[in-house]
């Protein structure tokens, strides 16, 4: 028969799998901070993941908007290459289908269940109180 211990197993093994998505990174925990320009244009991803602040020296600017533009465009996607590995999933991702599958054939076999339960009951009733 399909038990409460069974069913107590089945719904831990997929609250288990759901947690290890649940906890799977999606937020960095620091600033990032990336330079280019040996140094000269410093760019600060905060831990939302938007741009909180691009500071730059003179000599950074005196370079020509060319090759301001192609360093600021290294500094922002180092950044964002960071973010990226840091908030990245560690692992594959459950599988939904099969989960959702798995939670069909719980309900299923629960609903079975209560349905003997129900049956059950009526039994009892009836013979306790002979179908009045």
């Amino acid at each position: 028969m399909f038990g409460e211990d069974r069913i107590a197993e089945q719904l831990s093994h997929v609250r288990e799998r759901l947690a290890q998505r649940a906890e799977s990174p999606g937020a960095q925990a620091e600033p990032i901070l990336t330079e280019a320009s040996d140094g000269r244009i410093k760019v600060t991803l905060g831990t939302d993941g938007r741009f909180e602040r691009i500071k730059m020296t003179l000599s950074a600017l005196k370079d020509g908007p060319e090759a301001l533009v192609q360093q600021l465009t290294l500094a922002v996607n180092d950044a964002l290459d960071q973010r990226a590995a840091q908030t990245g999933p560690t692992g594959p991702a459950p599988d939904m289908a099969a989960m959702n599958e798995e939670v069909a054939r719980m309900q299923d076999a629960s609903v079975r269940q209560f349905q003997d339960m129900s049956a059950s009951i009526s039994d009892l009733m009836t013979k306790l109180y002979g179908g009045r």
